[in-house]
């Protein structure tokens, strides 16, 4: 659904006081087609975005309509809880909601996201009480003591006739029993507490996606952090070099181990365990992100706290693709892969060659390449794994993800597993923006007989105005003739109800 990006510039111009023929002016158009633009019956971007924003003070990005275009898929993902079953408004309703009541529009979700919360705290409870063995050991304990208490008291008030050193065994045996049953509920009351801090919000991973998405996917500082580190090490990146600067400078010695079911890498004092299984690609990019984390942890922790993550699990996810960040940006430097990506055409298999990295990191690096004066085809980024839920996300804009499950089956993300080289798609969306789709099944690991193989499937897409500028699309012809699959977000939000490839009910209508 594209975002409502009208009614926010006439919002703006109201407020400022201005005319739609001094707006219009100095934009160099038409008073009356500036009215066609506030009353969101004309598509507006590029230049012209620049000039309106520019005569109202603000930046293109304020414009973009990129903010609302996440509330309208926020909204549109809550309409698909089951306990608003039956309510399905139109697309356009939600649309101009988040135009004319953007702060409405918060104060829904918000609502919406405590609801879901307290649910999750429910569930929670529920499951910790019925299936946790600690906590049931535990509370059998408890009872336990508790009942050996009673009867201890119960036989000092009920027989009179206990002798002295009867009485005094007694006595004793219910004194034990009351501080085993202090110590029990002192422990009891801490696993609560460690539970709690344990407990991450609703999605962190969520979280952390929302925040680099808030952040164009694009860090200054850490382009400056990943060139500083390259030039300490004299632009040399490759695994053995890296691997040498680990234990000179850092007292970590890099060492392989052929376990399968090894993490992907441990340390274990001054040894740093890489799996031999994983391809090279990824031991060298494993090996920089140590390099960042010890060499700019500082800058890390900063950025990081500025996300404004809610929870310490979303924190320490946020710190770890910052790092991540970091180690795409050393190992792909920002104006060498720009310029590449320009001359191959943004080939990724031809720039994942180039520059030593996988087929996931080239096509993730194209999606950092914000650097407003230098940017780089805007593209989104999807990872599905092999159940095809969707694990990682960057949307481009006027094109919506969904949060989290599955997608639209008919994307190419889900094609690729049985195709052998790039699936390309164009596709139209319901709101009638046509995208280029382009995916691939990349595997994870080296597998073995003891060791199965771990493939994800990576898309990308970008608007289809620009498909000519990359090697997928040079050969389309860029119309609205061109052919195009109907597609949508997923099938809850997908209102072509005719589709075959359903596989749930919709929950917004087609009427806009």
């Amino acid at each position: 659904m594209r975002a409502p990006v009208g009614p926010k510039i006439r919002r703006r111009r109201k407020e400022m006081g201005l005319s739609q023929a001094g707006l219009a002016a100095a934009a160099g158009i038409s008073a009356s087609y500036l009215n066609l633009i506030e009353a969101d019956r004309r598509e507006v971007g590029g230049a012209l975005l620049n000039r309106i924003a520019a005569g109202l003070g603000l930046l293109p990005e304020d414009l973009s309509g990129a903010r609302e275009q996440k509330l309208v898929q926020r909204l549109e993902e809550v309409m698909g809880d089951p306990l608003l079953a039956g309510l399905s408004p139109p697309a356009g309703d939600l649309r101009d909601l988040v135009a004319r009541y953007p702060e409405l529009a918060q104060a829904l979700l918000r609502l919406h996201r405590a609801q879901a919360e307290a649910g999750a705290e429910l569930d929670y409870l529920s499951d910790r009480f019925s299936s946790d063995p600690v906590l049931a050991a535990m509370l059998h304990e408890a009872l336990n003591r508790m009942t050996g208490l009673r009867s201890g008291a119960e036989i000092l008030a009920e027989v009179p006739d206990l002798s002295e050193a009867e009485r005094a065994r007694f006595s004793g045996s219910i004194m034990q029993e009351a501080r085993g049953l202090s110590q029990t509920m002192r422990g009891l009351a801490g696993y609560f507490e460690q539970s709690r801090l344990r407990r991450s919000s609703l999605s962190p991973v969520r979280e952390v996606e929302d925040a680099f998405i808030a952040a164009n996917n694009y860090f200054p500082e850490l382009e400056a952090a990943a060139e500083q580190i390259r030039a300490d090490l004299e632009g040399r990146t490759d695994e053995a070099h890296l691997a040498e600067v680990l234990e000179r400078r850092h007292g970590l010695r890099c060492r392989r181990t052929g376990d399968a079911g090894a993490q992907r890498v441990r340390r274990e004092g001054g040894t740093l365990w890489l799996r031999s299984s994983d391809p090279q690609a990824t031991r060298r990019f494993q090996l920089a992100r140590q390099i960042v984390s010890l060499a700019q942890g500082e800058v890390l922790d900063r950025i990081g706290a500025g996300l404004g993550t809610g929870t310490e699990e979303a924190g320490r996810l946020a710190r770890s693709a910052l790092a991540s960040y970091v180690a795409g940006a050393m190992v792909m430097p920002y104006d060498a892969y720009l310029d590449a990506a320009e001359r191959h055409r943004y080939d990724i298999d031809l720039l994942s060659h180039s520059f030593g990295a996988s087929f996931e990191q080239a096509a993730h690096r194209l999606v950092t390449l914000r650097r407003p004066g230098a940017e780089g085809v805007p593209f989104g980024f999807l990872r599905a794994d092999p159940s095809g839920r969707l694990t990682k996300r960057f949307p481009v804009h006027g094109l919506s993800w969904p949060g989290g499950g599955h997608g639209c089956p008919i994307w190419p993300v889900y094609l690729a597993p049985a195709a052998p080289d790039v699936v390309r798609q164009v596709a139209e969306f319901p709101n009638g923006h046509r995208y280029l789709l382009i995916a691939k099944a990349v595997p994870k690991r080296i597998a073995s007989w003891r060791d199965p193989p771990l493939t994800f499937s990576i898309m990308l897409a970008c608007d289809l105005l620009q498909a000519d500028r990359t090697v997928y699309g040079s050969d389309l012809k860029i119309s609205d003739a061109t052919p195009a699959v109907p597609v949508g977000p997923s099938c809850a939000l997908c209102p072509r109800a005719a589709c075959s490839h359903r596989q749930e009910a919709a929950t917004l209508s087609a009427a806009s």
